[in-house]
């Protein structure tokens, strides 16, 4: 018993150093533990910085009572940011815990995600790492994982594509005016009530008209004359050449009264002898019994003896078509063609600045594209929204210019009044670019999603959102081939050094061009390169300082930060 005793002490005293002794142990030990973090350098995907940290044991190291609490930690200047632990145990240990091996080993390995802050480009992450038997915690160690963070998807161009409407001017307007000479059955005489009618007043006044007018240019007249598609072709044919002659006379002698002439070769002369086209017009849009019998005479029979015939063994409704159809096929028809000549781009922009209220709708939206500053543009289509308060074209254009501006909320305003008056894809990318100015990419992604059916502009501003949201592959497959900064910088993103590089090189020169460029240079060790785009853009910077400070800390750039030349370009 008193044996039992002593070996109870001997065995109570063993497991307190073994529990104290092991933790020790880890402690002096902890230089064994393998850390890992994947990407080794943090860095910022659609607004948050993501890892995974590994932790590998040893065999042997692991006290198989203890707990051990990896809590990781984002240090920066001014702060630190905490996330969740990762918590292991001993395999003695009865908690919920991911177990490891003392006589093996063993591993453990967590996600991280932080919500990207700015203040985390010059920032450390760390493990604190503790660990406990029962109630006594044992600080094992800060351990140092990674540096970050890589930002270089907030390098993107937020700058939305606006869509204005166009505007239906034309300078040059066709007109025609048309009038007609009916003739009685076999007869080519121009009749004095034939004269007397309005349409052949209206038309000796519209030839007047076009010879006054300077904005007015006679392009043709053309005299149609036509026999009706009843009896002999040698007869008909020689009807229809002779109302030609008599509607040619009738017309010369108009001009002559007038005072007018025309030039030979703005006439044209036409005789049809049959006119069964205009014959079948008339059917259409005619009410006569058995009409959809005949018409499937004309589609049967090209001949015209036959049609004819066929027609006419109808007894009942080729009466009907001989009072109301035929007699409308005897004439001759006269078309004057012309040209509406309206103001030139100088008279526009000159009436603008003299007279704005002798332009219409269309002059002024036409005349808004004219024009280069804001200023000019903005006043030109809100003289249009008060022109026509219901004109869609005219409130989204002015947004557009608003916008452009810098004027977002009245530029809101003026999305919201076209959309009022008719729901429209041009407007709805149009408030997107509003909803990404002000950060909300949710409602800007929606508003693109729905007006995908107004083209490229729309795909590159879901490009925009798909960069923001870290979807690089999706957002180079919106951008298209047509280059540009944001094309360059998510091909880059997406691990094609090359492809951004011959993408970027395509882009009109700036700034932030030059940047890129630096920064893919520096991902391909091409120093001289990196020196050469980073110098131009501190150079071509409207803030040049910023963009060194930026480079400073850019760990893309954290190879070059000790090298003379780098500094000499920042400093």
């Amino acid at each position: 018993m008193k044996n039992l005793k002593i070996s109870t002490v001997f065995f109570l005293v063993a497991v307190i150093l073994s529990s104290c002794g092991g933790v020790k142990k880890m402690v002096k030990e902890s230089d064994t533990v393998g850390y890992s973090v994947d990407p080794t350098v943090l860095v910022m995907r659609g607004g948050n910085v993501d890892a995974t940290i590994s932790v590998k044991y040893p065999a042997k190291y692991f006290n198989k009572k203890a707990i051990v609490t990896l809590t990781p930690v984002l240090k920066y200047e001014g702060g630190e940011r905490i996330g969740d632990p990762l918590v292991l145990q001993g395999e003695d240990v009865t908690a919920n815990n991911k177990a490891v091996s003392f006589d093996n080993g063993g591993s453990g390995s967590q996600e991280i995600s932080f919500p990207y802050e700015e203040a985390y480009v010059v920032s450390e992450l760390y493990y604190d790492v503790v660990a406990s038997i029962k109630d006594k915690e044992t600080p094992i160690g800060t351990i140092k994982l990674a540096d970050g963070v890589i930002a270089t998807a907030t390098m993107v161009s937020k700058k939305a594509k606006l869509i204005a409407f166009s505007d239906h001017y034309k300078q040059i307007v066709p007109e025609a005016y048309e009038a007609d000479i009916k003739y009685v059955i076999n007869r080519a005489d121009v009749r004095k009530s034939e004269m007397k009618k309005e349409e052949i007043g209206g038309l000796n006044e519209t030839i007047q008209a076009a010879d006054a007018n300077d904005r007015l240019n006679l392009t043709g007249i053309e005299i149609s004359a036509y026999a009706s598609p009843d009896g002999e072709l040698d007869i008909n044919t020689r009807l229809a050449d002779q109302r030609q002659k008599t509607a040619e006379k009738y017309l010369a002698g108009q001009l002559k009264k007038s005072d007018l002439e025309v030039a030979d070769e703005l006439m044209t002369m036409l005789a049809t002898p049959e006119d069964w086209e205009g014959f079948k017009k008339l059917m259409e849009a005619s009410d006569i019994q058995d009409k959809e019998m005949i018409l499937r005479v004309l589609s049967m029979h090209s001949d015209p003896v036959v049609r004819e015939q066929e027609i006419k063994n109808l007894t009942a409704a080729f009466e009907v078509i001989a009072e109301e159809i035929l007699p409308e096929l005897r004439r001759s028809k006269f078309t004057v063609s012309m040209e509406k000549i309206g103001w030139s781009d100088a008279e526009l922009t000159e009436l603008w600045g003299s007279n704005p209220d002798t332009l219409v709708l269309e002059e002024l939206l036409y005349t808004a594209t004219l024009v280069d500053d804001k200023e000019s543009k903005l006043a030109i289509y809100t003289k249009a929204t008060q022109l026509a308060p219901k004109c869609v074209r005219a409130h989204n254009n002015q947004g557009v210019v608003l916008f452009k501006m810098g004027k977002t909320e009245e530029a809101t305003a003026a999305f919201e009044a076209a959309k009022a008056l008719k729901d429209h894809d041009n407007i709805n990318n149009n408030l997107g670019a509003v909803a990404l100015k002000d950060g909300d990419v949710d409602a800007a992604k929606e508003a693109f999603t729905a007006s995908l059916g107004a083209g490229d502009k729309v795909n590159y501003n879901l490009g925009i959102v798909n960069i923001i949201e870290g979807d690089y592959q999706a957002a180079i497959n919106y951008f298209g081939s047509s280059p540009s900064y944001n094309l360059a910088l998510a091909k880059y993103l997406n691990g094609d050094a090359e492809g951004a590089w011959r993408t970027a090189a395509d882009v009109e020169e700036s700034p932030y061009r030059s940047y890129l460029l630096a920064v893919i240079a520096a991902s391909q060790d091409k120093t001289d390169a990196v020196y050469e785009n980073l110098e131009k853009a501190a150079l071509t910077c409207k803030d040049p300082q910023y963009m060194k400070d930026h480079a400073k800390t850019d760990l893309e750039f954290a190879k070059l930060w000790n090298e003379a030349e780098f500094k000499a370009i920042v400093e």
